[in-house]
């Protein structure tokens, strides 16, 4: 396709959500509820299955059963982050766990009770729902509010910034030769974390299967890195422990059936490493591997068949790969222990404390911008309820900063230069040669493998070093060059090349978190082979960063507690 170009499109609102998902749904349905402000959200799929939600879920993680309390909840994910999260930001989302599910019952999700017409609790934190509809039960709560416009197929790829605040953002459609600026009083970013950094377990036609969903790049992230934003505890990665190949969640069959994990002598060896922890959960698999104790299993061999017909329901409503193989292999978890692995790592804010750095409001340190679900850090644990809570709070909190604000504008040379930008990525608006000096998919691959191998992959057995982590920085910063020469031939391809430009900017602040945190607080998570113990006295603080002049500053800050309201002063 020769001489394609984008046309530009100028929209106003009063609220900008970028990203339709979990928080992003929750967010606008606050603020037509509580508000006559207009809102648009910008969601690259389509809000009735885009997102983590996508395909459902099974149960709600975090949620105040009988007997528990927010306090509760709040030592429960201090203990598993061991210290480094906003205490603040987690008591405020545990607080609303119970109030956002009842009001998703009331929208229509299926929530399972007992005969005293009491949730049925999976643990001191789990509630079951029947939640495979959960994403188009948001989408038709939002399509009934007027004062909502969805913007879908819109792939949002930068802030527009003026004065050093945030008053919009720029994106392009990828169904229609569409350039979009957006000009918004406030703006809400509620977009996913980051997959795909690393090289995955399966390769070639399966590497998208995987545990995060693929179209989750971290595109939020590196918006806010790229506008200067400041950002908090990208070390703090995620690695999850799941079925082998099929990347199936373990959690429903260790708490649903109390299978532990055994090695290959049939011996339990979680114990060994410590207080079971989530990344204690990974680390001793690891290890038993490494050791030549593996392969690792839970331990389901010899469960009920009534059990084993429970399995089969709960995979096929959230995971159905990991149902079909039990079928077609004709063994099920009752005859045969299930295989377990660790994933590639991922950044996520709604299960470690990657993200933003925000105020208790949810605000950003850019003016104007609010954040909330995964791409939000400091609360980790927040699953879908609290990805709820913040979206909620996020969006009380740009109502009260929209009062009295007009729109902000750009000269149209400002919007011009943007859309040249993009437009210089498509085949035939280029000078001399039409393909760039790489594809999209071979930039991908350099990417996974450098992190694979110098910045702690599934290759290394998630360890870095600090040799390996300046490689890492040297070559992913050669590749943000090689990106600008990429092509695209249509807007699918357009969009996959901002896709991975914001995965490589990912990267690269990961790799400087990575650096700066000298201890080994998370095992596996963040295992730095320099700094092989945990160091109390001078490591309880949150690493963040602020990419300045195409440099990541590193900052350290002190913990915040639960009752300080903390406000950004720098």
């Amino acid at each position: 396709m020769r001489d394609m170009k984008l046309e530009p499109v100028i929209l106003k609102t009063d609220v900008l959500i970028v990203g339709g998902g979990t928080a992003g749904c929750y967010a606008a349905i606050t603020l037509a509820e509580n508000s006559d402000a207009k809102v648009i959200i910008a969601e690259k799929a389509n809000i009735k299955r885009s997102g983590c939600l996508a395909a459902g879920v099974n149960a709600l993680n975090a949620y105040i059963v009988k007997g528990q309390t927010p306090e509760n909840y709040l030592n429960y994910a201090r203990n598993d982050a061991e210290g480094i999260l906003r205490e603040d930001l987690v008591y405020t989302m545990a607080e609303g766990f119970n109030r956002v599910t009842r009001k998703m019952e009331k929208l229509g999700l299926v929530i399972l009770k007992d005969e005293n017409g009491d949730y049925v609790a999976r643990g001191n934190r789990n509630i079951k729902i029947n939640g495979e509809n959960i994403k188009p039960i948001l989408a038709s709560a939002v399509a009934e509010k007027e004062n909502i416009q969805v913007l879908s197929r819109v792939n949002i790829i930068d802030y527009i910034l003026k004065d050093g605040k945030v008053i919009g953002a720029y994106g392009f459609s990828t169904e229609k030769n569409i350039f979009y600026a957006i000009f918004a009083k406030a703006v809400i970013c509620t977009t996913g974390g980051a997959a795909g950094l690393y090289k995955p377990n399966n390769p070639g036609f399966s590497r998208h299967k995987m545990w995060y969903p693929p179209f989750n790049t971290g595109a939020g992230y590196a918006m806010g890195i790229r506008a200067g934003a400041e950002m908090t505890t990208f070390e703090m990665r995620f690695i999850a422990l799941r079925c082998k190949d099929t990347i199936a969640p373990t959690g429903t069959i260790s708490q649903g059936v109390g299978a532990e994990q055994v090695n290959s002598q049939d011996e339990e060896y979680e114990k060994k490493y410590g207080v079971p922890k989530t990344s204690v959960r990974l680390y001793s698999t690891v290890m038993e591997n490494k050791d030549g104790r593996g392969p690792c299993f839970l331990k389901t061999k010899g469960i009920t068949k009534e059990q084993e017909q429970d399995l089969y329901k709960a995979y096929f409503n959230m995971a159905p790969s990991q149902t079909l193989r039990w079928i077609e292999n004709g063994r099920g978890p009752a005859s045969e222990n299930v295989e377990i692995e660790g994933t590639e790592p991922y950044i996520i804010g709604g299960h470690t404390a990657s993200g933003y750095w925000l105020d208790t409001k949810r605000a950003s340190t850019l003016e104007g911008l609010f954040a909330a679900g995964d791409v939000a850090g400091g609360g980790p644990q927040k699953y879908v309820t609290g990805s709820f809570v913040e979206g909620e709070i996020a969006a009380f909190s740009a109502l009260r900063f929209i009062k009295s604000k007009d729109h902000s504008a750009l000269k149209e040379e400002e919007i011009k230069q943007k859309l040249e930008e993009v437009n210089r990525y498509l085949v035939g608006n280029e000078e001399g040669n039409e393909s760039g000096l790489y594809g999209i998919e071979e930039l991908e691959d350099a990417m996974q493998k450098i992190m694979d191998d110098y910045a702690g992959g599934i290759s290394s057995g998630y360890v870095v070093n600090t040799e390996k982590l300046q490689i890492a920085g040297q070559r992913i910063e050669e590749l943000l060059k090689l990106s600008k020469t990429l092509k695209a031939k249509d807007l699918h391809e357009l969009m996959f090349i901002y896709e991975v430009v914001d995965r490589l900017y990912v990267s690269k602040v990961l790799i400087e978190h990575l650096k700066a945190r000298k201890e080994t607080r998370w095992h596996s998570f963040h295992e730095y082979a320099d700094y092989p113990l945990k160091d109390d006295e001078n490591w309880l603080k949150y690493v963040n960063s602020r990419y300045e002049a195409g440099e990541v500053k590193i900052i350290m800050r002190d913990l915040v507690k639960k009752g300080e309201n903390y406000e950004h002063k720098n």
